[in-house]
């Protein structure tokens, strides 16, 4: 008897310890912080938390939070890590505030995270460390930190993509942070900023989460907000069975709840962020002017260094300073190891090895030598931040100008440094009229094809004028008098082995000011809606000319209008032998919304969207979300509709001509409201095959803004981008700089605005540096031959790989010398029988081989990205547009079988 009571009292109890468990892991569940390993055990930590001397003065908010989750942790000092295990076995690793890794510690947390490690970071992140550590960070997190915002700010969810594991309560609200900036196609946006264009406030990899914030500080955010996003992210990483070690991390942890003793407290005292205000975003409300519209979009990225002035440097702006000099310095360095290249010397060595100068603190010595130069601005870039920190802003102001000047003028600028690459000009209409002659034209394509220029886009059609005696247009430009300049320009271009595309106005219906040349009224809408006003369109309150612009349009949606334009544009394409077709204008005017201004009101576009809908157009407004996206989405869709219409007429009629678009670099979301211009769309279809964005900005950290997020769009379909290049007022060396940026990044050439501003200086330093030579013409055209470009990249990058390993041999070990060296033969062998003999089986054998290439070559290129990140960097990008390139190819491979060059045989 008392065995059996015995029995059931040991029953009893196992049944309410298996109770008790069940309800201890269902808390640690809802905490969502905890490894479920199996019915008798749970794993504890989970979680490692870094302390370095950064997050310092954030530890108490930051203890004080986790231990309110209630998640077991172990504390990591960033001062203890050397290699991979020393960041741990715990799966996830927690990096709150850490602003300075060294070189050695980001390598160990590649090599950590590779090893089946996830990683949650918030804040500045490695904002304060050097340039390679920066750049392999942007890779481990998926994106970087842009700039602080100046006050709080609403955190909400995005409006496309929602993520499963953000679902806590909470987890939305007011916050002081910054803005996150994707790195790759692989990061995804989980949380926005309530501001404009929403840009991104939590970052999320399928390993990493970033928080735009500096989690555990009350002035940031509130701890319900930061324990919501800690356990959304945690659990991310450890619920269900993904419960595994990370393999030969270190098992030992210092405690779950570490303390700063007051020596360290001392030691370590680092003073406050600084929260910057963040530069203006693109306006919302005055629309721009269309003659005005580019000058804004490039003043709106908002880089002035002033000289003298003494105005405060907010944190934001000092680091974007110091890497604009680090960049600088690759685009040097980049440049002069691609005229060595290209001049065949490869005896040269790339060491630099001058003594490094002392910078005075009032001035900077004027130096000549290249070495000592680059030395020089590594000093000064390694200094601005403490020359800001002392409030020596104006000091700082004039080093930075004075050292930019120094390393432009470092520029190999007398050599030939160029790749295989499309370089094109817009030749207009003014420059064309000017001439007056085939006889004067003759010399400016000489002075072109000297300059090394391959493709020029040819004015055509202009206000509604054509270029040439025209059976479908209703007259030829009056300005052109005895002549027919388009067939001049085709036949001078083809003579000297260029391409040339017929650039047209396409719904851009005439232009006052070209009426002032003709001395004709300002109000005069062009020959063609002269001849047929019911083709026209109108803004909301009945004006062809929307308010504060010059330009008349069309309305795509006439079926007439467009039958015409097809027509033309079929007269040109088969009555002259152009090399392309290039569509300018391919959008409405300007508008803006939000102030109740809008366009596309004419008679073809109200009826239908009234037969479509029941509601006339001019009868809604944006208040009325729904039917007003109905309207933005009908007007957008004639657009798109076109661009497919005149793409199927090229292909059927020529299937050899090349369809390219000059559109505007706003943001997608703005540009479809603003002027209903979609080419994401045109891309993906496949209806184009060059996009040129009119990145046009007086310096190259404008520039880069404007172009790279388009250069890195992974939206694009195997459509090539083409950054367009302003020369007006631009300097000569400041035109180079773009033109290196250019060779750096994932594009394969660029367009110049426009020929009438190629001076005599800018001609010199083309002729230098691309032209001269017949063989800057002969080259292959990417967009031509696809494969040999792809090619003759990759052996340029081969010579340039040549060049560096065999001045670093002590860095490298044999064997990985002779693996990499294997890698790539095997690569080339692969790009050469596709570029002899194209085929698809060829095409995925070369596709395969540089897959493999580019996953090993970071591996490869480990310690040369820790000090010279930038030139690693322009190699990677070089890699990924001969991916690019294969990806165009396979697109006239699949569609066009016998698509060649067609200029030689002109």
């Amino acid at each position: 008897m008392k065995n059996h009571k015995k029995i059931n009292q040991d029953h009893h109890r196992l049944q309410i310890k298996k109770t008790g468990f069940f309800i201890f892991t269902l808390q640690l569940v809802i905490f969502n912080c905890v490894d479920i390993l199996t019915a008798k055990a749970v794993e504890k930590p989970v979680l490692s938390v870094v302390q370095s001397p950064d997050n310092t003065q954030h530890w108490a908010g930051i203890t004080k939070r986790l231990q309110n989750i209630g998640v077991e942790y172990c504390v990591i000092p960033l001062a203890s890590v050397s290699n991979a295990a020393d960041w741990g076995d715990r799966r996830v690793l927690f990096l709150p505030n850490i602003e300075t890794l060294t070189p050695t510690q980001a390598i160990a947390l590649e090599e950590w995270k590779s090893q089946g490690g996830n990683i949650i970071a918030s804040g500045p992140v490695g904002s304060l460390s050097a340039p390679g550590v920066r750049q392999l960070l942007k890779t481990l997190l998926g994106g970087y930190w842009g700039f602080s915002l100046k006050d709080k700010q609403e955190i909400k969810p995005p409006k496309t993509l929602n993520h499963s594991w953000v679902n806590n309560g909470g987890i939305f609200g007011n916050v002081h942070g910054g803005v996150l900036i994707p790195s790759s196609g692989a990061s995804q946006t989980v949380a926005v900023w309530n501001s404009r264009e929403n840009p991104a406030a939590v970052v999320s990899t399928e390993r990493a989460t970033f928080l735009g914030w500096r989690w555990g500080t009350d002035a940031a955010s509130t701890a319900e907000l930061d324990s919501s996003w800690l356990k959304a992210a945690v659990t991310r990483y450890v619920s269900g069975n993904n419960t595994k070690k990370i393999t030969g991390g270190a098992s030992n942890c210092a405690t779950s709840v570490a303390t700063v003793s007051e020596e360290q407290k001392r030691t370590n005292n680092i003073a406050p962020q600084t929260i910057t205000p963040p530069k203006p975003a693109l306006p919302a409300t005055k629309p721009p002017a269309t003659e005005e519209a580019i000058d804004q979009l490039e003043q709106q990225v908002h880089w002035d260094v002033a000289p003298h002035s003494n105005a405060p440097i907010g944190s934001s702006e000092a680091i974007a300073l110091q890497q604009e000099l680090e960049n600088l310095i690759g685009r040097v360095e980049s440049a002069h190891l691609a005229a060595m290249v290209n001049d065949g010397n490869s005896n040269n060595s790339l060491s630099v090895k001058a003594e490094t100068p002392r910078i005075t603190s009032t001035s900077l010595t004027p130096i000549a030598n290249k070495e000592q130069v680059l030395a020089q601005a590594r000093v000064v870039a390694k200094n601005l931040p403490q020359l800001i920190a002392n409030k020596n802003y104006a000091l700082a102001r004039q080093q930075w100008l004075v050292t930019r000047t120094n390393l432009w003028k470092q520029f190999p600028t007398d050599r030939r440094l160029a790749p295989a690459e499309i370089r094109s000009v817009w030749l207009d209409r003014g420059t064309i009229v000017r001439a007056g002659s085939e006889e004067e034209l003759a010399k400016i394509f000489d002075r072109l094809a000297q300059a090394g220029i391959n493709t020029i886009f040819f004015e055509t059609v202009n206000a509604g004028y054509t270029i040439y005696p025209s059976k479908v247009a209703p007259q030829q430009n009056p300005l052109i008098r005895g002549w027919d300049p388009l067939a001049s320009g085709v036949k001078l271009a083809h003579e000297r082995g260029m391409e040339l595309h017929a650039w047209v106005w396409t719904f851009a219906a005439g232009n006052q000011r070209h009426n002032e040349l003709l001395n004709i009224p300002s109000n005069y809408p062009g020959p063609v809606l002269a001849a047929n006003p019911d083709w026209a369109n109108y803004d909301h309150q009945g004006q062809m000319i929307p308010l504060g612009q010059t330009k008349p349009f069309f309305d795509p949606a006439n079926p007439e209008l467009r039958q015409y334009l097809l027509k033309l544009y079929e007269e040109i394409i088969t009555k002259y032998k152009v090399d392309g077709l290039q569509l300018d204008y391919i959008r409405y005017p300007f508008q803006d919304p939000a102030a109740g201004r809008s366009y596309g009101y004419g008679k073809a576009a109200r009826t239908q969207f009234q037969q479509l809908t029941g509601v006339d157009p001019m009868k809604i407004s944006p208040s009325q979300t729904q039917l007003w996206q109905q309207w933005t989405t009908f007007r957008t869709q004639q657009v798109d509709s076109f661009v497919a219409q005149v793409s199927q007429m090229l292909r059927q009629q020529h299937r050899n001509l090349i369809l390219s678009v000059a559109v505007f670099p706003l943001p997608e979301y703005e540009r479809v409201q603003k002027i209903q211009q979609h080419w994401e769309v045109w891309a993906r279809q496949g209806n184009v095959d060059l996009i040129i964005p009119m990145t046009y900005a007086q310096d190259t950290v404008r520039f880069q803004t404007l172009a790279k997020p388009w250069i890195t769009s992974t939206q694009l379909g195997s459509t090539l981008l083409i950054p367009g290049i302003r020369l007006l007022s631009l300097p000569t060396l400041g035109a180079f700089d773009q033109l290196q940026l250019v060779r750096d990044l994932p594009v394969s050439g660029y367009a110049l605005f426009a020929a009438e501003n190629l001076n005599n200086e800018l001609h010199k330093l083309f002729s230098n540096t691309q032209g001269k030579q017949q063989s800057a013409i002969s080259e292959p055209l990417p967009h031509r031959e696809p494969f040999q470009s792809a090619v003759t990249r990759y052996l340029s990058l081969k010579r340039e790989w040549q060049l560096v390993l065999q001045d670093e041999k002590q860095q490298i070990t044999n064997k990985s010398i002779s693996d990499f060296y294997s890698q790539a033969e095997l690569l080339q062998n692969a790009l050469n029988q596709l570029a002899t003999a194209p085929s698809a089986s060829k095409l995925v054998t070369a596709k395969a081989n540089l897959t493999r290439f580019q996953s090993l070559f970071r591996v490869w290129m480990r310690q040369q990205q820790m000090e010279n990140s930038y030139q690693v960097r322009a190699w990677e990008n070089r890699l990924a547009i001969i991916g690019r390139l294969l990806h165009y190819g396979e697109r006239q491979l699949d569609s066009h079988p016998n698509r060649r060059a067609n200029t030689v045989s002109k």
